[in-house]
């Protein structure tokens, strides 16, 4: 059976994965590309190394975003959110460093994992990372059982 995901359903899919896939474009490319997330309710929050994700984000901040569960290809659910990249500063970069440190620890191992001096344990790198949200305007989601 297919269905539409209730409100509740959606929020909770959101809360409870950690990987999604941000959808963006510019200069007439779409680039899908996988995220480590954290989500407070309104809006994913996540990093990345300067690269062609933040550079196509900051050309057009119109986003979509997906997650999914799938458990066998006939019981999945998935959301589709659309929204707007904003990279984060002061106060609100503090706010997604935390939520995400809190969520998936240091990650000590990871090339892009969070490198900043002000976020406690948590080595600094020489690479710039970028914490951004996305704040979703729209949420819709599907489901098969």
């Amino acid at each position: 059976m297919l269905g539409d995901l209730t409100g509740d359903e959606i929020e909770q899919l959101l809360r409870r994965e950690a990987i999604g896939r941000i959808g963006c474009s510019a200069e007439g490319r779409i680039y899908v590309v996988p995220i480590m997330y954290a989500y407070d309710g309104e809006c994913i929050y996540a990093h990345s190394a300067d690269g062609l994700k933040i550079r196509t984000m900051r050309a057009n901040p119109s986003v979509c975003f997906e997650v999914e569960q799938i458990i066998d290809p006939a019981h999945w659910s998935s959301v589709i959110a659309w929204g707007t990249y904003e990279e984060l500063s002061g106060a609100d970069e503090d706010r997604a460093g935390t939520l995400l440190v809190a969520r998936f620890g240091p990650m000590a191992t990871s090339a892009t994992a969070l490198k900043r001096p002000r976020i406690r344990g948590v080595a600094q790198e020489a690479s710039r990372t970028t914490l951004f949200r996305l704040r979703l305007s729209k949420k819709t989601g599907r489901f098969e059982r």
